[in-house]
């Protein structure tokens, strides 16, 4: 009798996400006694700002957030990010098409979803978040990756993007501020991007979750403010995740052409209805309330980034660029590789970040979960003590 897999042929095709394995596995052994830092997941160490947490206990107070509300959400929540989105991405685009989500990943999945169709290719800038290849096979389309490595900050040129291009080619995803680099285009490197994009007809997909946390006056510039020919094909993915210390609360959106909408409504309408009200609702005092708690947080994101990207280079074989954005450091570690660690030789960044964390019980994520070989991610959204003497431990072993 033919053995039949028990998971349809998608499904198992899924890898697991790595940034959330690496995590997993460091809290393991942390509850095993073991004092094992973690630069892994892309969670600030922040509490939610309590102006935010308020308006979610005063929203446990009325009985009306226990109920079922519009599918595409509050519509209050969409004129606040109506508002956003004309604030900070430059895009006047009414609330009607905002749409609410699970967090910024279902805003991502929802986006290649209404999009795709069977064999259709999305280019995908690399070093690249875990979960976009994997919401675009969902899609049953091909993610194309274009890498850019160390020597170009980690930002692909317009010239690398045709090279990568197709007659099958229908999108490009574009994301800066970037996880896992912390890259940010320039004003006029999106400029030219988002051109190319427009004169070739491709849509966009762009994740702006980062978008206020930037430094050294950098301004992470939308490719629909830099372009606005491409507001009728560009899909905008944000969120309240990163900017706010809201990870827990799985808010999200995603803006995009009424048409395009119209698809993800009916589309989330059968997948989850409304998200949470409860959260909704906090994330309304989020956007509307003050933000000087986030100028707080970004500022010590800043201090951080400063330090990390100093210690990370005083490691023997190990190049870290200053990140303008987000709150990683992308270190180039192939200098590193082929060297001889307490009897170990670590030939690829996957085995040097295995040894760092059995030697050094220290967790970085290694570049093979975003792309090439030969590079690691270190979160700074943790403690200061922790994130140096994380470094630290990593310092002495490389040394020996």
């Amino acid at each position: 009798m033919t053995d039949i897999s028990r998971l349809s042929k998608k499904i198992a095709a899924i890898a697991e996400s790595a940034t959330l394995k690496v995590d997993a596995k460091a809290k393991a052994l942390q509850a095993e006694g073991r004092p094992v830092i973690s630069y892994a997941a892309g969670e600030p160490d922040f509490s939610t700002p309590e102006h935010i947490v308020d308006a979610a206990r005063a929203a446990l107070d009325d009985p009306k957030n226990f109920r079922y509300t519009a599918a595409i959400g509050l519509p209050e929540l969409r004129e606040a990010i109506a508002a956003k989105t004309a604030r900070d991405s430059g895009w006047d685009a009414p609330a009607s098409q905002v749409i609410v989500t699970n967090g910024g990943k279902q805003a991502v999945y929802q986006s290649f979803q209404v999009l795709l169709d069977p064999g259709d290719e999305v280019i995908v800038p690399a070093p690249f978040w875990t979960t976009y290849p994997e919401a675009i096979r969902l899609a049953d389309g091909v993610p194309v990756e274009v890498f850019a490595g160390s020597d170009q900050g980690y930002k692909a040129t317009v010239e690398q993007l045709e090279a990568a291009r197709t007659e099958r080619t229908k999108v490009l995803l574009f994301v800066s501020p970037s996880n896992p680099t912390g890259a940010v285009y320039s004003p006029e490197e999106t400029r030219a991007i988002g051109e190319w994009a427009e004169a070739n007809g491709l849509w966009i997909v762009a994740d702006e979750i980062y978008q206020n946390l930037v430094y050294d006056g950098v301004r992470a510039v939308s490719i629909v403010e830099a372009v606005p020919a491409l507001r009728d094909r560009t899909i905008l993915v944000n969120g309240v995740a990163k900017t706010y210390a809201m990870t827990g609360w799985r808010l999200g959106w995603m803006v995009g052409p009424a048409d395009v909408m119209k698809g993800a409504a009916n589309l989330q309408s059968h997948l989850c209805s409304n998200v949470n009200n409860i959260a909704q609702r906090a994330a309304i005092a989020a956007l509307n309330g003050p933000q000087e708690p986030i100028e707080r947080m970004r500022l010590a994101f800043d201090r951080r980034r400063k330090l990390i990207v100093e210690e990370l280079n005083r490691v023997p074989g190990f190049a870290c660029p200053t990140p303008q954005g987000a709150f990683y450091a992308y270190v180039d570690v192939t200098a590193a590789l082929g060297k001889t660690f307490r009897g170990v030789t670590p030939a690829t960044s996957l085995e040097l970040a295995d040894l760092i964390l059995s030697e050094a019980e220290v967790a970085a994520v290694p570049g093979e979960a975003f792309g090439p070989s030969g590079y690691l991610r270190f979160s700074y959204a943790l403690g200061d003590e922790a994130l140096v003497e994380g470094v630290r431990r990593i310092q002495a072993l490389l040394s020996e």
